[in-house]
């Protein structure tokens, strides 16, 4: 009975739409939280615990650089292009408690399900790399393993309770992480 209360009052909450200013509120939030106070947590962190394991920094100079500032680009465009998508065309924001309205399969969408998700496991990779921390790398694949068990568990079936059959369509057609640029004709 739990289950079902659970998942009732998931569904509902996700059928609520919020309008654009409510939206733009929850996503300068996220903003704070995901953009400024994690990756400072996760530099902290992942310090605290090199000095605390021993760990040594594993600064390769310019290529931390490099590659830090490459992946963090790469993984906020792609986050960023997801968060966008998510707001104009599924009028929602990546919050749960402001679902999306509509499914989307369009880019990035239709590289692979989970292109936000993806995208910000790229881009703290790169925050990682760029101080050179073993452990800030070890939290982000922790984390990342937290956030995909989550989609797995809980937001896929709850995908499939919103909208059914076209999200069991696209999810058989669509990657879960590992983006695919490139269709075959016919698909």
């Amino acid at each position: 009975m739990a289950g079902r209360n659970f998942w009732s009052r998931l569904l509902e909450q996700a059928k609520r739409e919020y309008n654009p200013k409510q939206r733009y509120i929850a996503l300068l939030f996220e903003a704070i939280f995901f953009l400024i106070l994690l990756p400072f947590g996760l530099i902290a962190l992942g310090a605290l615990i090199d000095r605390w394991l021993g760990f040594p920094a594993l600064i390769l100079e310019p290529l931390n650089l490099i590659f830090g500032v490459l992946l963090i680009l790469l993984g906020w465009f792609f986050a960023i292009w997801s968060i966008y998508t998510q707001f104009t065309i599924g009028r929602g924001t990546p919050v749960p408690l402001m679902a999306t309205q509509k499914l989307i399969i369009q880019p990035p969408y239709s590289y692979c399900r989970n292109p936000m998700a993806l995208g910000a496991v790229v881009m703290y990779l790169g925050v990682a790399v760029l101080i050179g921390s073993i452990a800030a790398v070890m939290l982000v694949f922790i984390g990342a393993a937290a956030l995909f068990t989550y989609i797995k568990v809980l937001e896929e079936k709850e995908m499939e309770m919103r909208f059914g059959a076209e999200y069991l369509a696209y999810r058989q057609q669509t990657p879960f992480l590992i983006p695919r640029f490139s269709r075959k004709a016919g698909d």
